[in-house]
């Protein structure tokens, strides 16, 4: 590289995901065509959610809500937020939490027994937000990126069918596939230790990153996320995660909201044949799928930059298809947020 340091050493230098500027979020925001807020929000399970707002520059109108869940062991204060601060340059308000254990919120990092508190939680904050004065008339949709793909489908299998315009799932973990789940006595032997020790973190796993981000450069600006957990999943939690997919594998035939389901055919860390058994299960009139080509888990951020505007061009696309406030709003085209293709400097020689 050119000042002689490994690509590690520089990656200590990096204050955001995006590089040294804008040195602020709200001049990355501005220069995006978005502006953002955070702020806590009390669960009613207790403890507090971590949560963020995006929406576009200017005081425009949305022309729609979305509701976003980020993944296991990641945040919405990292690259999860590249495809929000996108979205709201498109005209779309954005609101997310941290999950529990996850982030900035509370609990045990990466310690999520009870998903279906967790579910409850987020529920209560995205109801909030839709009660908010402005709001009223607005589409909403969920969107969803792996684990936070099976948890917006949870919510809608929990909510009345009309709740939600959509949903868009970003390879989502619908199933633990058949050639990866545990085999018996495994996850028996999981469940049973787990009743004593549910917070050890000794379930093995492979290496996430180098499995979902394709480019290397961005590996690193991954890896330096200072709220991802990067240990081996807790017992509690990896039990939990084998009881909801479960759930969820067997509820396919009750999804009926419309979705958009995106996968990459070489992901190694959720099926895509999955999202097949889900787009083939669903009971849903308005459905559609997409597989890409040799492209990993993190489809939004870990690809070369003209494989992110592909996936991009389609869930704007889709979305601006399914959102049509009560008394018009803006209809930005996809294009307005893809121009800006995020660039990473710091690694160019990587």
């Amino acid at each position: 590289m050119p000042d002689g340091k490994r690509p590690e050493e520089d990656a200590r230098a990096v204050v955001n995901f995006w590089g040294e500027e804008p040195a602020t979020e709200a001049e990355y925001y501005a220069a995006h065509g978005a502006e953002g807020e955070s702020s806590y929000f009390a669960a009613p399970g207790g403890g507090r959610l971590f949560t963020r707002a995006w929406r576009p520059r200017g005081g425009a109108a949305p022309r729609g809500l979305v509701f976003m869940v980020h993944g296991y062991g990641n945040d919405i204060s990292w690259t999860f937020q590249s495809t929000a601060v996108c979205l709201a340059s498109s005209g779309f308000a954005c609101f997310a939490a941290d999950l529990p254990g996850h982030g900035r919120s509370h609990g045990l990092r990466a310690f999520v027994p009870d998903l279906n508190s967790a579910i409850a939680d987020l529920l209560a904050f995205f109801r909030s937000v839709r009660r908010r004065e402005g709001h009223a008339g607005l589409p909403g949709c969920l969107f969803g990126e792996s684990m936070g793909g099976a948890i917006c489908l949870l919510i809608h299998l929990r909510t009345p069918p009309e709740e939600w315009a959509g949903a868009v799932l970003v390879a989502p973990m619908c199933k633990i596939s058949d050639r990866i789940r545990p085999r018996w006595p495994i996850p028996q032997i999981l469940t049973f230790i787990s009743r004593f020790a549910p917070t050890l973190p000794v379930v093995p796993t492979a290496d996430l990153i180098k499995k979902s981000v394709k480019v290397p450069a961005k590996r690193l600006i991954a890896a330096r996320n200072p709220m991802r957990y990067s240990g081996r999943p807790r017992l509690g939690t990896a039990v939990e995660l084998l009881r909801v997919t479960d759930e969820l594998a067997a509820r396919l035939g009750g999804v009926t909201i419309p979705f958009l389901v995106v996968h990459g055919s070489a992901d190694e860390v959720t099926d895509p044949a999955i999202s097949r058994v889900l787009y083939d299960s669903a009971a849903s009139k308005d459905k559609t799928i997409k597989i890409y080509d040799g492209m990993l888990h993190s489809m939004l951020f870990g690809e070369p930059e003209e494989n992110i505007e592909r996936v991009r061009t389609d869930i704007l696309a889709w979305l601006n298809e399914r959102c049509t406030p009560e008394g018009g709003g803006s209809n930005l085209i996809a294009q307005d947020c893809i121009q800006d293709s995020f660039q990473f400097p710091l690694y160019s020689d990587c």
